[in-house]
């Protein structure tokens, strides 16, 4: 079966990143990073509404209670929908003007996990955890611009990239409070002559991967063989994740003007909201901060 594709949004992202997929209230929620900017998607409705931020914006995941989580430029806030506030929750200290959040994602024992960059790429980020409690703690360093962070399906293995190194990493993972080991790679990208951005894993355990500047999008096994490779509906996709009411559609963002000189589209539908269906898999739901997906593994690290 040939996926379809069509456009969803009218209005495009500067910087669209980070979609979400909530099942319970069946919408999805992404980022507008430039524009600072968390949005929302009610396909039963074809509604669409957004939050203004206080700053530039790395990413959103599901929380308890009416709220998000989301990763602004100085640290980790809960958002609360309703009242359209954000309240932090963690910050790093000393404040470090020259990093900011980025890529985040709930892991599937309820904690979020979320990677600083270098605001110029320098080597200056790291890699958090923070736990429902509020303890936080740093999983790695040295990172330049993280993304492509995503868990298996029984959440004992973690993906991770910092992208300019064209590589996905995988870790062993669990519910415990260990350090990470060593990485092992588990995919190479620089042969499609790009980075990876965003990623998310689908319900057999592949593992899905904006090649933001190949304009693709591949699925790779857990062995990390490719398996399909696919033309992304523009020239730079930049995340994705499985919506719908069965998790069957896979929603795209993407980049117009990322706002560093590093990534302009040329296509004239840059910067939109995509859905691809008829792909023949589905993903998985995301847990929400706070609380456990019980079909995780008590795997530790």
């Amino acid at each position: 079966m040939r996926p379809n594709i069509r456009r969803v949004s009218d209005k495009p992202d500067m910087l669209g990143e980070s979609p979400v997929w909530d099942p319970r209230h069946e919408r999805l929620y992404w980022v507008d990073g430039v524009s600072r900017l968390v949005r929302c998607y009610d396909p039963a409705g074809g509604s669409f509404a957004a939050w203004n931020a206080p700053s530039i914006v790395g990413c959103v995941a599901l929380a308890t209670g009416g709220r998000l989580i989301v990763g602004l430029a100085d640290g980790l806030y809960f958002l609360d929908l309703k009242a359209g506030g954000f309240t932090p929750i963690f910050r790093p200290h000393p404040a470090n003007e020259r990093i900011r959040f980025n890529d985040g994602k709930t892991d599937r024992f309820g904690r979020f996990l979320c990677g600083t960059m270098g605001i110029h790429a320098d080597p200056l980020g790291e890699l958090w955890r923070l736990d429902p409690d509020g303890d936080a703690s740093v999983l790695a360093t040295g990172i330049r611009i993280s993304n492509a962070l995503c868990f298996s399906p029984d959440g004992t293995r973690m993906y991770f990239a910092d992208s300019l190194d064209r590589a996905i990493r995988k870790y062993d993972y669990g519910p415990g409070e260990g350090k990470l080991g060593d990485p092992a790679i588990l995919v190479d990208t620089a042969p499609w002559n790009s980075g990876p951005d965003g990623a998310t894993v689908d319900a057999e355990g592949c593992l899905w991967v904006c090649l933001v500047q190949a304009g693709k999008i591949a699925r790779f096994t857990p062995g990390g063989e490719l398996d399909r490779l696919i033309d992304a509906p523009t020239d730079l996709p930049s995340s994705l994740a499985f919506g719908g009411a069965d998790l069957a559609t896979l929603y795209v963002t993407s980049i117009r003007d990322s706002g560093s000189g590093r990534a302009i589209s040329k296509h004239p539908e840059g910067g939109c909201l995509f859905a691809i269906d008829g792909l023949g898999v589905a993903g998985l739901p995301e847990t929400r901060f706070g609380e456990t997906d019980l079909a995780a593994s008590a795997a530790r690290i």
